[in-house]
């Protein structure tokens, strides 16, 4: 008895969505947007964290050195850098090296070769050094600094220290705003897909009002008058959700050719097929929440029982 209702319950629900026509149709839009969207922010917060990640492995701290800085000191002071905890590599580039980079940086422009031909060396020698965490290259830094200060017995060998220490924190404020900025557009388009939904469900509710009167006299409980109408909005959701989850596909592809050569991090197509399982699950259970919420509001108001 209980199946028979559940199947009768679910032949109702899949009848009144198709008899909906353009309208079921309009709140299935409607929610694909906003599941699209959902879609879309979990996958650029990977690309972004990815991104973010890059940054962190390119960003370091560059110390050049005078022309006439002895080695013996700039290699002692590559050896108290690796002592610290807070650095994880340093490099040495000796004068020979910098000069080779140099050279190969600009060996289209003859004027500039030739020019160095003639003055000889200007370079001196340089350690990049990348920290464990971005945020200690300012500690970093420091250390340096004092080491280079001959007041307190440093060799003042240095010529420069740079590092772009904003960088890491820029972006991953840029990265929180667009992943809050992108949230509160889901929220929005999330209400909207509802009020769509809401809408088509007491369209139903009221074409089938005579339908409902007759349930209640011959003693139908509840559950058997708004359960199709319940089911009519689950059935919104997992259609949207599977639209939405179509459509991602040639996004990512768009985003992957848009960037190639720009951007080193995930494949985000990969990462897509990868994850594949997690994403379906993340827009049904969205598109199925989405759709309860919306047919029970109008259940509730308009099919009183």
């Amino acid at each position: 008895m209980v199946w028979t209702n559940i199947k009768r319950i679910l032949k109702l629900g899949f009848v009144n969505f198709w008899r909906n026509g353009l309208v079921s149709v309009a709140s299935v839009f409607a929610m694909t947007i906003t599941l699209f969207a959902i879609g879309s922010i979990y996958l650029g917060t990977n690309f972004l964290n990815s991104a973010l990640g890059e940054v962190k492995n390119k960003v370091d701290i560059s110390v050049a050195f005078k022309t006439d800085a002895p080695e013996d000191q700039i290699i002692a002071l590559q050896k108290d850098l690796t002592l610290l905890p807070e650095v994880k590599e340093v490099v040495y580039s000796s004068k020979d090296q910098e000069l080779i980079a140099f050279r190969e940086r600009h060996k289209d422009n003859a004027i500039l070769i030739g020019s160095l031909d003639e003055v000889g060396n200007p370079f001196g020698a340089r350690l990049n050094i990348r920290a464990v965490d971005p945020n200690q290259y300012e500690k970093i830094a420091l250390f340096v600094n004092a080491k280079n200060d001959p007041t307190s017995g440093g060799g003042n060998i240095i010529d420069q220290v740079s590092y772009k220490k904003d960088v890491v924190e820029k972006m991953a404020n840029l990265i929180d705003t667009s992943q809050r900025l992108g949230w509160a557009l889901a929220l929005v388009l999330a209400l909207l897909s509802i009020f769509a939904v809401f809408n088509t469900i007491s369209l139903a509710i009221y074409t089938s009002r005579e339908e409902i009167s007759v349930m209640r006299l011959v003693g139908a409980g509840g559950p058997y008058v708004k359960g199709p109408f319940m089911i009519e909005g689950i059935l919104a959701g997992v259609i949207a959700s599977l639209l939405a989850l179509v459509l991602l596909y040639p996004s990512v592809l768009w985003v992957r050719d848009a960037t190639v050569g720009v951007y080193g991090g995930i494949n985000l197509v990969s990462f897509y097929l990868s994850n594949f399982g997690k994403i379906f699950i993340l827009l049904l259970g969205s598109g199925i929440i989405l759709g309860l919420l919306a047919s029970y509001w109008a259940v509730r108001r308009y099919a009183k029982i």
